[in-house]
């Protein structure tokens, strides 16, 4: 009631004197069961926020980089995922490691990126935050939140808001939201979401700076929207009124108005849409780590196994000391690696077994699945071209032509592939006992 009655009298005092921002707040959008479904197999175990990239839980990485932002009081998770053994402990972990507030605010249905937000209001600007981030959960990124603070104390007025953006390259531009900005100023002066001719090589990240002025540009299209539902033929979609997305409904009219910017950022950034592209997330944040967590890479060690680029081992995995790993691999808790064994470009889960000289390129691993002697499990990797520094990864079909577009094999949970084994560029759901080789197919 009081950020109502009083919504900027005493922030104006503490904005005037020091010229530093009070208090903020982090939301991130986590979707829900029905999302994700490019990521099946893996999404069926757990909810796709929480699948380990680089070793550590995917939401992990925007908390962390939220909890070092100074005076961030609390961090809002906003999805439609009912409430789970395994979300809540994940968010406890996350309090007690972070030492944050972090709550789960569950929706009764989805209500895409702006309605989400503008359901749980009264939560983001109860205690008055004078600003507030919005993360999308499947993107990967440096997450330059403290960057995009001082460009919005030096770019427009106090109440402008902020995008993060980055540079494409031209044909993939089209697969993003696109914003064409002012060179001078960085200003909004148009956006599109996924445009089918070429508009601009800048994109969206999915990475926002907003205040709660925000919230009566949602409310108008909120009340558009229910004028419109009044105006037509009753049908049983009687909470579309809610459903409001960020980028179509409220940047599109927002862009040349003087209210919204983009912060364009050099540093990595990828979207996490499909398990292929969990790979190349991997590899972009084990590259992080040399500078942000040079304890979670692995490193040459008398007795241990050979260690070629960045690769993650959690302490509990059992690996043989002739086994050679990376780069690009993350091994995940009481995984065990028998002799002889190579690993590339790899995510290998929880509990599974990799039996002696058997060789994993391109492959995500599932719990607790086992690979036998000399098999060879491999997939295509589907990574942006290295030879185009704005190349970003394809949003891979999973059929192309009728036919399974080759890319990195995944093996659900409690897979078993026999030895002397081939599985090339397949996806094998959980608990099958594989008797044979596999080529460019989906395991039912």
């Amino acid at each position: 009631m009081d950020a109502e009655v009083f919504p900027n009298s005493h922030r104006r005092l503490c904005s005037d004197s020091t010229h530093q921002i009070t208090m903020l707040k982090a939301v991130i959008l986590i979707g829900g069961p029905q999302k994700g479904t490019r990521f099946r197999p893996l999404s069926f175990e757990v909810p796709k926020p929480l699948f380990p990239v680089a070793g550590v839980p995917m939401l992990q990485h925007h908390i962390e980089a939220c909890a070092k932002v100074p005076n961030m009081k609390e961090i809002l998770l906003i999805g439609f995922y009912q409430p789970n053994e395994e979300l809540s402990r994940f968010l406890l972990n996350a309090q007690q490691e972070f030492k944050i507030s972090i709550r789960y605010l569950q929706e009764y249905a989805a209500l895409g990126t702006g309605g989400g937000i503008y359901h749980f209001r009264d939560q983001i600007v109860s205690g008055s935050p004078e600003a507030f981030f919005v993360l999308n959960a499947d993107v990967c990124s440096a997450f330059p939140l403290a960057e995009m603070l001082s460009f919005q104390k030096e770019h427009g007025e106090p109440n402008s808001f902020v995008i993060l953006g980055t540079t494409s390259n031209r044909k993939q531009s089209m697969n993003y939201g696109c914003i064409v900005e002012n060179e001078e100023t960085n200003e909004v002066l148009h956006y599109v979401e996924k445009p089918s001719t070429f508009v601009s090589d800048i994109i969206n990240c999915g990475i926002y700076l907003f205040n709660p002025d925000i919230f009566q540009h949602i409310g108008t299209v909120f009340q558009k929207n229910q004028q419109d539902m009044l105006l037509e033929e009753p049908t049983n979609g009687w909470h579309r009124a809610e459903a409001i997305r960020l980028e179509q409904d409220i940047f599109t009219a927002l862009a040349g108005q003087g209210k919204l910017y983009v912060y364009k950022t050099l540093s990595f950034w990828s979207q996490i849409k499909s398990a292929g592209s969990a790979i190349y997330a991997s590899r972009l944040y084990l590259n992080q780590y040399h500078t942000t967590h040079p304890e979670r890479l692995a490193s040459n060690k008398e007795g241990g196994p050979r260690i070629s680029g960045n690769v993650y081992i959690h302490p509990t995995a059992n690996i043989d000391p002739t086994a050679m790993l990376g780069p690009n691999v993350s091994i995940g808790t009481g995984v065990t690696i028998g002799a002889g064994v190579r690993v590339r470009e790899s995510i290998i889960l929880h509990g599974a077994t990799l039996q002696d000289h058997c060789c994993v390129l391109n492959s995500i691993v599932g719990w607790d699945s086992t690979i036998g002697k000399w098999a060879r499990v491999e997939g295509t990797p589907s990574d942006p071209n290295p030879n185009d520094p704005y190349a970003k990864i394809d949003s891979e079909t999973l059929f192309r032509d009728g036919k399974l577009t080759p890319s990195i094999t995944i093996l659900g949970c409690n897979v078993t592939i026999p030895s002397e084994v081939i599985i090339l560029n397949s996806i094998v759901l959980p608990h099958k006992d594989l008797n044979r080789g596999f080529k460019n197919q989906i395991i039912l």
